[in-house]
């Protein structure tokens, strides 16, 4: 049986496993303050081209976002997002926990326009009882969205300029990232988000690390951030063990190369199903491929592999997605091919 359901399905890549091997027995400083981390958030600030940003190193995704809202908010504030954005639908109410609430948007395939962010804003102080409601404090984006669409820079710098304009904070969440910085299609790099955004992170986990997601903030944005990590337990005692990651990662350009290879597989997988018939439920350009199937073709494809069902439609037919990652196999997909 071959498996597509996900980008974090494999361990490691094998560069980072001989880094942490061959460094295993040494003795580091811990909390992030060793060596190894040191190196890496000089190599994120020159990829981003940023020198005076501030790198943290957390330990997951659903922690950096649950942090990263609480750290940027007020008690009475909220966070604007697409309707289908992972902090509003797949994170266990994560973010009303930390006690606040996800405001949610209208989405075009996952995306929020600056025209509607202005739009909630004028709604919000229209009304003679905002100071009842929960106030938007800052605006939460996914690249590539939970559909695996992009946003594009031109969609960026416009969200940028609203939120500017409204005294919001813009929050970009990048578990992904590579995969999207990887496209062809994508006008965004890095450099861009720590321009436009106040804060972003570079996913870890989905993207070749064992586990991590690297904190990309503006510096003085957060006031004692590193003891708003820990308080959320999103703090790892031994830290170099994700500095020695994202440092191995963001070593000749391992990074984007590995996360190019999963976009160019789920682009022989998509080619593949169309030429057969599939219709895909949204062209999506990076390593995540959302196929809807009839009654046969889910038989089908059941057999062939194991996948993640999306959602299930009016008309009875099934929304898939297939995702590859760092380690996708050429072969797997090609075994993929052959059975549909």
């Amino acid at each position: 049986m071959l498996h597509f359901d996900s980008d974090y399905m494999e361990g490691m890549h094998p560069k980072i496993l001989e880094a942490l091997t061959r460094t295993n027995m040494e003795k580091t400083t811990g909390y992030g303050l060793d060596e190894y981390c040191v190196k890496a958030r000089e190599a994120i600030r020159h990829a981003c081209q940023a020198p005076d940003a501030e790198v943290h190193f957390l330990v997951g995704g659903t922690q950096t976002n649950a942090t990263i809202i609480r750290a940027l908010l007020r008690p009475h504030e909220g966070v604007l997002a697409a309707a289908t954005g992972h902090i509003a639908v797949h994170e266990s109410g994560a973010i009303e926990a930390g006690g606040h609430k996800v405001l949610t948007l209208a989405h075009n395939c996952g995306k929020i326009t600056a025209e509607a962010v202005d739009e909630y804003m004028q709604r919000f102080y229209a009304d003679e009882s905002f100071e009842h409601m929960v106030f938007p404090g800052m605006v939460y984006v996914s690249l590539p969205t939970e559909y695996g669409t992009l946003y594009s820079l031109k969609e960026l710098e416009a969200l940028a300029e609203v939120c500017r304009k409204r005294n919001l904070k813009l929050f970009a969440d990048g578990a992904r990232l590579g995969y999207a910085l990887a496209c062809e299609e994508c006008d965004v790099t890095f450099a861009d988000l720590a321009r436009l955004c106040d804060v972003f992170y570079i996913g870890g986990t989905k993207c070749g690390a064992m586990f991590g997601e690297a904190v990309v903030m503006r510096k003085g944005l957060v006031s004692h951030f590193f003891t708003i990590v820990k308080q959320q337990g999103a703090l790892l005692a031994k830290g170099r063990m994700l500095g020695l990651q994202f440092l191995t990662l963001f070593t000749d350009n391992l990074y984007l190369d590995i996360a190019r290879h999963a976009v160019e597989q789920a682009a022989r997988i998509k080619k593949a199903l169309v030429e057969r018939g599939y219709e895909l439920y949204f062209d999506s350009p990076t390593n995540q491929v959302f196929v809807t199937l009839d009654a046969e073709q889910e038989a089908r494809l059941r057999a062939a592999t194991t996948f993640t069902e999306w959602e299930r439609l009016a008309d009875g037919r099934l929304v898939v997605r297939l995702a590859t990652s760092w380690a996708t196999r050429q072969e797997d997909v090609e075994k993929l091919i052959e059975k549909l």
